[in-house]
């Protein structure tokens, strides 16, 4: 019981940043929508743009995406899936003292 709760959590923390990106690219999305829709209408003389709901969806967006994305990353170094410019640097060993 204890595993598949667990399982469950790490499944939210995966779905969580999943619909923040989702959320985010719907917002940007009918702020562009909104802003072409209304060109067509005769009777809005001057449109504007939803910089705010822009905004607010680029930032939902770049959040979300970037956490998935580090996660894959984590996830894939840890089974060293990842090409060689993705790989972790290692840090060089120091000189060996020479004995005497």
């Amino acid at each position: 019981m204890k595993l598949m709760i667990s399982r469950f959590i790490a499944i939210l923390i995966l779905v969580v940043p999943g619909l923040m990106a989702m959320t985010g690219f719907l917002f940007m999305k009918d702020a562009v929508f909104a802003f072409y829709s209304v060109h067509g209408d005769a009777s809005v003389a001057n449109p504007t743009f939803g910089w705010g709901h822009f905004l607010l969806g680029l930032v939902l967006f770049l959040i979300g995406m970037s956490f998935l994305g580090g996660w894959i990353l984590y996830r894939d170094r840890k089974k060293n899936y990842v090409g060689p410019r993705f790989k972790e640097k290692r840090k060089p060993k120091p000189p060996a003292q020479p004995t005497s």
